[in-house]
């Protein structure tokens, strides 16, 4: 059965309709206010964005979330989990230092920041899942305390996934870093040909995992733990994953923890996906590079699944830029995510999602 997706495209010539205001009122068509009980603990889940990203949602548009939230009764709190690789975000005090740069100040989005996995990435429970790869996965433990929660995501382009939206924040966003481990089982190997020998990616990784052969680099499979770091920031692309046989259970073992993480919560959890600064990558890489196709709008549902497959279509739908990363499928209706990782099938966490109960493919998109 389809589920309802609300829509508010960017324009306006009015203060009544400006994005504020257009985030509170997808808010309540959407029926959020329903989700969440007078003293619930209230976890807004968001990505801070890594350090030298700047494509991450702005906290602006945070604030009325929040501010609708208390409005329904309960206290909220704005939350993320740590990192498996090194960076701006892998332990809690750096995590939180990172997010206040980047606006998310209380000051700002009047809430406090709780890092749900703790201060190492130690604090998680055991979820039973039962599915094709996981019976248990492991959530991140303040968002699984949580009462209810509204899912913030930045839909964007990535490099394993295709795309990262409202799946993808619950799988990634919701785990520890040993859950993380779980989902990045793909290993990449080192495309000697184009590879320089200039040792960045043996300085990224996070375990040690890459060493230099003369002027080559080595991965280390029984140290690597596929954080896929080394893939993002090889400047000659020299290293890459068989996407012949890694990318789908990647995919779907990602699917498999967004289910974990939003199953206690049934009837309980909003997802709101902003489709501005459409990228190319994650937002957890240290730039942000040009967009992919024109800034189109913001969505909200209560079905994570319907949201993204309203999301994706929706950027398929533009035209893409020339001048952009996005090297084929510039016409309308053309997958754009395929001309960016042409080995990714972004389609497939949509597919696998509604085989595993977490939501419909289908949706029934309402304009506001």
């Amino acid at each position: 059965m389809a589920s309802d997706v609300y829509f508010t495209d960017l324009r306006t010539r009015n203060e009544k309709k400006n994005k504020v205001n257009k985030i509170k009122g997808l808010f309540d068509a959407a029926g959020f206010s329903t989700l969440i009980a007078r003293n619930h603990l209230t976890a807004i889940k968001i990505h801070f964005g890594e350090s030298g990203n700047d494509s991450y949602i702005n906290p602006i548009f945070v604030r009325p979330v929040v501010d609708k939230v208390k409005k329904a009764g309960a206290r909220t709190f704005l939350t993320d989990s740590n990192t498996l690789y090194s960076g701006s975000r892998s332990n809690a005090v750096d995590h939180l230092i990172t997010a206040i740069e980047h606006g998310f100040a209380y000051a700002v989005v009047g809430a406090p920041l709780i890092i749900a996995d703790g201060l190492r990435s130690k604090n998680f429970t055991e979820i039973e899942i039962n599915r094709n790869h996981f019976k248990n996965v492991k959530i991140a433990q303040d968002i699984e305390s949580a009462d209810s929660m509204i899912v913030l995501s930045h839909f964007k382009g990535h490099e394993l996934a295709g795309f990262g939206g409202a799946i993808k924040n619950l799988a990634m966003g919701c785990a520890p870093a040993a859950g993380k481990r779980e989902q990045h089982t793909p290993r990449p190997v080192v495309v000697a040909k184009k590879c320089t020998g200039c040792a960045l990616c043996q300085n990224i990784c996070p375990v040690g995992a890459i060493s230099m052969e003369g002027q080559k680099s080595r991965i280390d499979k029984s140290l690597c733990i596929g954080c896929g770091e080394c893939v993002a920031m090889c400047p000659e692309k020299a290293i890459a994953l068989d996407w012949r046989t890694e990318i789908i259970p990647f995919i779907e073992k990602m699917t498999e923890y967004a289910y974990g993480a939003a199953k206690n919560k049934a009837g309980r959890i909003g997802y709101i996906n902003f489709l501005t600064h459409i990228t190319p990558d994650c937002d957890c890489v240290p730039w942000s590079d040009a967009p992919i196709v024109p800034d189109i709008g913001i969505l909200a549902s209560k079905d994570p699944v319907a949201l993204d497959s309203a999301s994706y279509d929706l950027v398929n739908q533009q035209s893409g830029f020339k001048n952009s990363l996005l090297s084929c499928n510039h016409q309308p209706g053309e997958n754009k995510f395929k001309g960016v990782w042409n080995y990714a099938d972004g389609r497939h966490q949509i597919v696998y999602a509604e085989k595993i109960g977490l939501g419909s493919a289908q949706y029934n998109l309402i304009m506001l």
